[in-house]
């Protein structure tokens, strides 16, 4: 058995706290660019301008690429030869984002439901966990924003609706958000499970690079497909108009019942943020 301080992993929660929210990915970066070229729209393409100024702002001043740091979603991988000494994992990782959010001076967003009070660390963390074999603990984080997550819709299709309905439940939910989730965005897609399943691995797309599709060749086709009928909608950069409405659809499926077909768009904004380290 590999032994952990969890101190250790305080520390890189932290800095990915600070990084994820000052560093946006050189794959996001590039969809930028290489959508810059094919942006019908002269506004849109000023936008796009303007948001490869911001990542480089963001980088050069170490400050948020957004006023919206989000709520702290990880996705861990833990090794079952790994034993996590001293805080239990959970508490590690919320005292990392604690120290990160403070120390980085990042916005703290983080309340109570009903009362609405602010935690002011911007505690706890929204985490998923998944044993997995050898002695490795693999963290992943993502600050999400909630101009694009109130946008994110779950529906229960009945079984006989089939790939067309998805399909139209897909490009529905993105032309009904329009320009409140800042795009051109994200779209994360989960078919199957049940309700909250479909939720996490809508959730879990999010996390792929901008590029990297489904390896099973028909969601893939599918998700080449999606992208295509939202970028034709017209909503473009910043709901300004123009062909540059989302950066990709990923898309995630799991075995479900058979009397059911659930189905969530889970919208992360063009700022899709995302690290992570291997301890």
């Amino acid at each position: 058995m590999r032994r952990i301080n969890s101190n250790i992993i305080t520390e890189e929660v932290k800095r990915l706290c600070i990084e994820g929210n000052t560093i946006l990915g050189d794959d996001v970066i590039k969809s930028f660019e290489e959508n810059l070229t094919k942006e019908e729209s002269h506004l849109g393409r000023d936008i796009l301008k303007i948001l490869i100024k911001n990542t480089y702002i963001a980088k050069e001043k170490s400050i948020p690429l957004c006023q919206d740091t989000g709520m702290a979603v990880f996705f861990v991988e833990v090794g079952q030869d790994v034993i996590v000494v001293g805080d239990t994992l959970t508490e590690a990782i919320n005292k990392g984002v604690s120290q990160g959010y403070i120390q980085g001076y990042l916005r703290k967003s983080v309340v109570s439901p009903i009362e609405r009070i602010n935690t002011k660390d911007n505690t706890p963390a929204i985490i998923h966990y998944e044993m997995v074999k050898g002695d490795k603990i693999k963290i992943q984080y993502a600050p999400k924003g909630f101009g694009s997550e109130n946008m994110s819709k779950l529906k229960m299709l009945k079984p006989s609706d089939g790939i067309d309905g998805i399909k139209q439940f897909i490009v529905d939910t993105v032309s009904e958000a329009g320009p409140n989730p800042c795009p051109p965005i994200v779209v994360g897609v989960g078919i199957g499970g049940t309700v909250d399943k479909c939720a996490q691995i809508a959730k879990k797309a999010l996390f792929r690079d901008i590029g990297e599709y489904n390896k099973d060749e028909n969601i893939k086709n599918l998700e080449r497909e999606m992208l295509e009928k939202i970028n034709n909608l017209g909503i473009g950069p910043q709901g300004f108009g123009g062909n540059t409405t989302a950066l990709a659809v990923n898309i995630e499926t799991f075995p479900t019942h058979i009397a059911g077909l659930p189905v969530v768009v889970n919208i992360n904004c063009h700022c899709a943020r995302h690290k992570q380290v291997i301890i």
